[in-house]
């Protein structure tokens, strides 16, 4: 069987969060987007720590449910942690996931990060001072089965291979450990073609989730688990992210926003409204011609950068699925690697066919309709028949989804709905 997961959330006490991030109303809204495993998120906060244990009961060995709920949503432990030093006389601010197998071990090693010195009622996502090979070595002394993910890898900021205080590999940034470093996040400004340019990541899984801040932004992104076991263990998420090849679970293939539409996909200066191409930046290079500050170098451009030369102008050969006409997107030469789709939320296509905003009640009541009557989210994305849509939403909105599905090509949409 299969199963969606969105494993990199924050909770309502992470700064510009949500408070409708908390556990209830999180299973809720999986309900209606299709997905069955959550992170807890924010684990290393006291106060949401509090909330999670006493709202959660093991479902199996590291996977939670909802005490008392027949809801089948299911969660993982897993945080984000902001890491700002200096390496190699250059400022670094990494952001990082890291996966524990248990509440034991989630206490330890909170303890051990108030030992060195962490606020972890400031925030949410915390900021420590510790290096990343530190950080590897606070959580793998406490527990060995921990898993250590740099999520979005390319954002600009905080993360493993951004432009303004990245690396430029794996190894550089954590040292000695780098071989445990099993799988990376795209991020909403990258996706898996991108990723797959990158030498450094072949031998590792790419992942793919949401970051969101509020329920309803929830699986924009995901990663899909193919499961031949009964029930779900953390041991499960573990191997398909090592590749385990004798595993129960692997990653069937991940759930992609348009890059395109991410805030640092091109190199720019928003103030300014600068936007370049790597082709562009090439040639005008890397400060604003209206202000001269510096631009900020996007994810594009930094791929370019680190990209395996034989690589930079390789692209994923498109498969179309006969019966939904949904395109997967596939490695070009290694079938061993997960695929994935490029998807646009449901809210956004219909907000767009309204020429409204996503948070309208129109937006609201047509999604809620079609979540009651054709199935979450992601099965009207991915399985929905245009006969049924048109049932429910009318022929406008009928195209504007049937050409989501079939053409894959958001930023065509309103081109589309001018016919």
């Amino acid at each position: 069987m299969q199963i969606t997961a969105d494993l990199h959330l924050h909770s309502k006490y992470s700064r510009a969060v949500s408070q409708e991030m908390v556990l209830p109303i999180m299973a809720q809204w999986a309900q209606k987007k299709g997905i069955d495993l959550l992170t807890t998120a924010d684990w290393t906060h006291p106060l949401w720590l509090k909330e999670i244990e006493s709202q959660l009961e093991e479902d199996n060995e590291g996977i939670y449910k909802l005490r008392g709920s027949a809801s089948k949503t299911r969660y993982i432990l897993t945080t984000e942690i902001a890491n700002m030093y200096t390496q190699g006389g250059k400022g670094r601010r990494m952001h990082t996931l890291f996966f524990a197998p248990n509440f034991t071990t989630v206490h330890k090693i909170n303890e051990a990060i108030v030992k060195r010195g962490g606020n972890l009622l400031s925030d949410g996502r915390p900021i420590l001072g510790l290096s990343l090979e530190q950080m590897c070595e606070l959580v793998w002394e406490i527990d060995e089965k921990v898993l250590v993910v740099p999520c979005h890898a390319w954002t600009p900021w905080f993360s493993i291979f951004g432009s303004k205080s990245g690396f430029d590999s794996i190894e550089a940034c954590f040292g000695n450990y780098s071989d445990r470093i099993y799988s990376v996040e795209t991020g909403l400004s990258s996706d898996v073609l991108m990723n797959w340019k990158i030498k450094d990541l072949d031998s590792r899984s790419i992942i793919s989730n949401s970051d969101s801040h509020s329920p309803r932004k929830m699986g924009r992104e995901a990663t899909v688990f193919e499961f031949s076991g009964d029930k779900l263990n953390f041991s499960d998420i573990a191997g398909a992210l090592k590749q385990d090849k004798v595993g129960r679970c692997r990653i069937s293939y991940t759930i992609e926003f348009h890059p395109e539409e991410g805030k640092y996909h091109y190199t720019g200066h928003r103030v300014c409204g600068v936007v370049q191409s790597p082709e562009e930046t090439r040639i005008k290079g890397v400060t604003c011609h209206v202000c001269g500050r510096p631009l900020t170098v996007g994810v594009e451009h930094r791929v370019d950068e680190l990209a395996d030369p034989e690589r930079k102008t390789q692209n994923a050969k498109r498969k179309t699925n006969q019966e939904t006409g949904v395109v997967g997107y596939y490695h070009w030469q290694d079938d061993s690697r997960p695929p994935y789709v490029m998807l646009v939320p449901l809210q956004e296509i219909i907000a767009e066919a309204f020429n409204t905003g996503t948070a309208s009640k129109k937006v609201e009541e047509l999604y809620e309709i079609m979540v009651q009557n054709l199935g979450n989210e992601l099965e009207i994305l991915l399985k929905a028949k245009p006969e049924a849509i048109e049932k429910i939403g009318g022929p406008k909105k009928i195209r504007t989804n049937k050409f989501i599905l079939k053409e894959d090509l958001w930023l065509q949409l309103k081109k589309s709905l001018l016919g």
